[in-house]
């Protein structure tokens, strides 16, 4: 028997809006500076992951090591390249259907949180004028563990008062999903079917989701 829906938790970059564009050209000049060449494919490997887990990853792509005060200011280095992206957002960068999908969450009594990696998330939401959406936003502010530990969807399904059982995640990465599952919850992959193929639905863009849609096929 299927489990009734009494929330949704959103992952942020790739899912309300896509900053992953943001995150790959402040990445991609940070590796340049250290020779490390760094691809759009290699960008893949980043997706719902922490800063500093960021950071690892292209340093090993790239063989190299940073004494811990350099690699720090890596992370600051890269944090301000992508703020400086990011305050030029406005509510034109919400994607597609994103909008919709949560005004009929809100009419038919389904709570919303927000579940992402990003330090910035309270950030983004105010220049594109949702954080009013959100009931319970849980970022990289709040958690210590990156997906897929699933922390931080379990952190916002408390924060909400509901049980993981009855909670659906929306995510665009396959470590986010398979933190949604680790935490007891059903997935909705946004994206790629290749790389998302373990979630319970995959959807290509909110154009394709409403809430009868998500009721009857989760």
């Amino acid at each position: 028997m299927k489990k009734p829906i009494h929330a949704c938790i959103f992952d942020l970059d790739g899912v309300i809006v896509d900053t992953a564009k943001y995150h790959f050209l402040a990445w991609q000049k940070l590796a340049q500076e250290m020779d490390i060449p760094f691809t759009e494919a290699d960008n893949e490997q980043l997706k719902g992951v922490s800063r500093v887990e960021s950071l690892k990853i292209i340093l090993a792509l790239g063989g190299k090591t940073l004494s811990q005060e350099a690699f720090d200011a890596k992370m600051t280095q890269k944090n301000e390249e992508f703020l400086g992206y990011i305050s030029q957002m406005t509510p034109k960068d919400i994607l597609s259907g994103v909008k919709q999908f949560l005004d009929e969450l809100k009419e038919n009594k389904v709570n919303i949180a927000l579940g992402s990696a990003s330090k910035n998330a309270r950030t983004i939401l105010t220049q594109i004028k949702m954080i009013d959406y959100f009931e319970v936003i849980m970022d990289g502010t709040n958690i210590s563990e990156a997906k897929p530990n699933p922390e931080v969807f379990l952190k916002a399904a408390e924060g909400l008062g509901i049980s993981p059982e009855f909670c659906v995640v929306f995510e665009d990465a396959e470590k986010g999903v398979e933190a949604a599952h680790q935490g007891g919850m059903r997935a909705v992959g946004v994206g790629s079917p290749e790389v998302l193929h373990k979630a319970e639905m995959i959807i290509s863009g909110f154009e394709e989701m409403n809430y009868r849609i998500m009721t009857e096929n989760l």
